[in-house]
């Protein structure tokens, strides 16, 4: 009979951890309401270290999500459909850019707002846009291993 005490108070004690646990994942994640935003349209030349479920920023706030990528088969472009909160407006001649969070951490897209009083309506495409940098590329471009050599 002690032993059967014993386990059920051992099995609460464990589900008001996991409860505490659920409650503060709760509380600390950024989740937004399904429906909250519109979808933009970007293509990018390389869209290396980005993926669904990234970031989208604007001045490094985050606005929103990337929501869906794919491969333009015509271009060979990545298409990236991202949601923007609905209160955010963006100006049609802003740049979309792939930019790192750190030297080893994520990739995001940064929106650097343009200057137009025209804004971008939902489904619309981010005509401007730049591409991810590979670190490696860089370094091979620096280290002079990007260019045909002179062997006589």
């Amino acid at each position: 009979m002690a032993s059967q005490a014993a386990e059920t108070l051992i099995g609460a004690v464990v589900l008001v951890v996991a409860g505490g646990f659920l409650l503060y994942a709760g509380s600390t994640a950024d989740v937004r309401a399904v429906g909250s935003g519109y979808e933009l349209v970007a293509k990018f030349r390389k869209a290396e270290g980005i993926d669904v479920g990234g970031d989208v920023r604007i001045a490094g706030v985050k606005v929103g999500s990337i929501s869906e990528m794919e491969l333009d088969a015509q271009t060979y472009f990545a298409k990236v459909t991202f949601t923007v909160d609905g209160d955010v407006k963006v100006p049609d001649d802003s740049l979309a850019k792939i930019t790192a969070a750190s030297l080893l951490g994520d990739s995001y897209i940064a929106i650097d707002p343009g200057a137009s009083d025209l804004m971008l309506e939902p489904g619309e495409e981010v005509t401007f846009t730049q591409g991810s940098l590979s670190l490696t590329d860089l370094i091979l471009k620096f280290g002079g291993g990007s260019g045909p050599t002179n062997s006589e």
